[in-house]
């Protein structure tokens, strides 16, 4: 397990089989559909802003024919090789038991790559890819929800006053209605989506027929022909053109919820053509009507009489949008918990029947306070895009490294195929990156602060937890040893204590604290611990490790994968092999309360044994955490020096 105060240890066993997501039951067009809903919504608002911002933006662009069919030209290959190559085709494949994301395939990469020489780095880079991510679910809300109101302006000069008031209330309302849960509206996503995906590819095509042309901007020659024309304007303007694929590492995160094929066919089949209908839509608008269209060239697309409409089909989408990068952080704080990365936190489980719908009030009040200040700093999405590109831009170069060690390691690619693809993305990504850094003096050093932040806390933490436990360790007594001697000299009374234990050796200090203050032991002591594995689900007939020390002792092992929840009363009325069944009146639970003592000692310096002891203080109880019944804990103290 965890002791009371910290996270659990990680430990390979069996998984479920990835149809354990349930996937198999549902159609796969249904699951695009709902795809469409969850997955999309931050890549699908992109052609709200990433198009004028190519040219508005913070470094301008000439509003020229080759210059429009060049942007769209790298747009177009951009999806092609970073969304459709990269990520459908490719990393996709590297599931960890059904699930996606930086720390599923980080956990993947770990366990089948046990290496010291690749580990530490590679752990290094995952947290922080991580640490990235929660950057960038501060300026996704904030960018695609002002970028949506910021139509009123365009409908109507005189609202302009109200875009920031009105972005302000919607963030409000959609963070406040975490709590709740989101399964019914959720269930209005995909509709809603394939409504707006509709609108923008329609608008799309009626400004297409009317300058035909554009549809060569498909042409890679295009693309190049813009490096080879202004070579440093090309350059700069990566940084505008990447938000056209800012949402792709999603695809990947959310494959856990909906399944490999159900994305892939959505993306190939009904989003990507949508949006490049509405980019080239967009630069034929731009090409026909020039810098009166600049303003919003996506809602300068529509009639007149379309476009107050538009604004209420794009605020929903970007309230969409903002809701899957929220829930986005509560399933990546659940994984960093259960992995070690992050002290324990209250967690809500908001529907009875989908286990992954779960809310983080620290985690929602957190984000909700830096987006409103986000809104009210940088007041127009045109500001916000400047932070916007850098946490994507990153996580998918660190991607990058990610499947390198899983081309070569786990998947034994010939080098001859790998080489090329591995290059080709290097230098892709990395030139998008590089593009973005341009942009830290105007607002990109956000992302960055935020992700040093989150990165040193992850750290600290994992760090602290190992330094803690070791000292720990060092004090233990070995269980045979206090089996023989205790068993002897202690009273024992009727009923089961259970003592929560981290490691399944030596003795937890608080069965020592118990027997040395009340000087009796139960009929039944069980020493339990919980330990989470490197796999999203555990088999259940992995659940239990049971071990008899004699005298009335038992060790107890429970295993989770990290995308589940422990809760030990249940888990305990499933066991059998320890005496008679577990009953929750008849059973206490003891568990040790660490107080840290930083020191001298080597491991950490002065300031982050400070900062563990905080994040310590702070942590989720493990009653709570564990599902333990209130009335039935009792919590012994200690002191540490790490």
């Amino acid at each position: 397990m965890t002791t009371p105060d910290q996270g659990t240890a990680a430990t390979p066993v069996p998984a479920e089989a990835p149809a354990s997501h349930g996937h198999a039951h549902d159609s796969a067009i249904k699951l695009a559909v709902g795809a469409i809903g969850v997955v999309f919504g931050d890549i699908g608002t992109s052609p709200l802003y990433a198009f004028r911002e190519t040219f508005a933006g913070h470094h301008h662009l000439d509003l020229d024919d080759a210059h429009i069919m060049g942007a769209i030209s790298l747009m177009f290959w951009s999806m092609m090789l970073v969304v459709t190559l990269k990520y459908v085709t490719i990393i996709m494949r590297a599931d960890n038991k059904g699930e996606g994301g930086s720390l599923a395939l980080l956990a993947l990469i770990s366990r089948s790559v046990p290496s010291k020489r690749w580990s530490a780095g590679i752990v290094l880079m995952g947290v922080f890819a991580t640490a990235l991510f929660y950057g960038d679910s501060m300026i996704t809300p904030a960018v695609s929800v002002l970028s949506a109101v910021e139509g009123l302006a365009v409908v109507n000069p005189g609202f302009g006053g109200l875009v920031v008031p009105l972005a302000l209330a919607i963030l409000i309302f959609l963070f406040s209605i975490q709590r709740a849960g989101t399964s019914r509206v959720a269930a209005m996503f995909g509709p809603i989506m394939l409504l707006y995906f509709l609108s923008i590819a329609t608008l799309g095509v009626m400004s297409i027929v009317q300058l035909p042309a554009i549809l060569w901007a498909l042409n890679p020659g295009y693309a190049l022909e813009f490096f080879l024309l202004t070579p440093m304007q090309a350059f700069l303007a990566l940084g505008a053109v990447v938000l056209a694929v800012t949402g792709a590492e999603a695809l990947y995160a959310d494959m856990g919820h909906f399944g490999r094929k159900p994305i892939r066919i959505s993306w190939l089949w009904f989003v990507l053509p949508a949006l490049m209908l509405n980019y080239m839509g967009q630069g034929s608008l731009l090409m026909r009507e020039g810098h009166a269209a600049l303003e919003s060239p996506f809602y300068n697309l529509a009639p007149d009489a379309f476009r107050l409409p538009l604004v209420g089909i794009a605020t929903l989408a970007a309230i969409i949008a903002s809701q899957a990068v929220i829930t986005g952080a509560f399933s990546v704080t659940q994984q960093a918990i259960q992995l070690g990365f992050i002290p324990r936190l209250r967690i809500a489980h908001t529907s009875a029947a989908t286990a992954g719908q779960i809310y983080i009030p620290l985690i929602n009040w957190g984000l909700m306070i830096m987006v409103i200040l986000l809104v009210m700093t940088f007041r127009t999405s045109s500001n916000l895009t400047a932070a916007y590109g850098i946490a994507v831009t990153g996580a998918m170069f660190i991607d990058n490294v990610l499947l390198t060690v899983v081309m070569f390691k786990l998947w034994k690619w010939k080098r001859w195929t790998a080489i090329p693809l591995l290059a080709m993305f290097y230098v892709v990504d990395g030139a998008y990156l590089a593009a973005n850094l341009t942009k830290i003096p105007d607002g990109g050093w956000f992302p960055l602060l935020i992700g040093l932040i989150v990165f040193t806390l992850l750290t600290t933490w994992a760090k602290g937890r190992k330094l803690m436990m070791d000292r720990l360790r060092e004090s233990a007594m070995p269980i045979p040893v206090f089996v023989a001697s205790a068993s002897n000299s202690a009273v024992r009374v009727p009923g089961t204590a259970v003592f929560m234990t981290s490691t399944p050796d030596g003795v937890p200090h608080a069965l020592l604290h118990n027997l040395k203050h009340n000087k009796v032991l139960h009929e039944r002591v069980v020493l339990l611990t919980v330990k989470i594995a490197d796999v999203p689900v555990v088999v259940s007939t992995a659940r239990f490790g049971i071990e008899d020390l004699g005298r009335g002792f038992f060790r107890v092992i429970l295993n989770y994968g990290f995308m589940e929840e422990a809760d030990v009363p249940d888990a305990l009325s499933q066991v059998t092999g320890c005496g008679q069944t577990f009953r929750m009146m008849e059973t206490s639970f003891f568990l040790a309360r660490q107080t840290l003592l930083p020191s001298a000692r080597p491991g950490m310096h002065i300031w982050r044994e400070k900062l563990f002891a905080w994040m310590l203080r702070n942590a989720e109880s493990a009653m709570e955490f564990f599902r333990l019944p209130t009335n039935r804990v009792i919590e012994l103290g200690s002191q540490v020096e790490i």
